[in-house]
């Protein structure tokens, strides 16, 4: 996993599909999403890791860009 279109193939390969409009709102739903698929046992802990640090680098810039 490298980037944010492998995360979401990760999620669509579960049928999670996010959108709400607000790009920061859409990073942090999915990070909610990785981590409950993750605790429900249905991805590795590799998978849930990089896929957490795709998310928490995309937030960041992000964030950066809306200031």
């Amino acid at each position: 996993m490298k980037n944010m279109y492998d995360v979401q193939q990760l999620l669509k390969r579960f049928g999670i599909f996010i959108y709400v409009g607000n790009r920061t709102a859409d990073l942090e739903l999915m990070e909610m999403e990785v981590r409950e698929l993750y605790q429900s046992g249905c991805i590795q802990i590799q998978e849930y890791q990089q896929a957490v640090l795709i998310l928490k680098k995309e937030i960041r810039l992000a964030k950066s860009e809306r200031e």
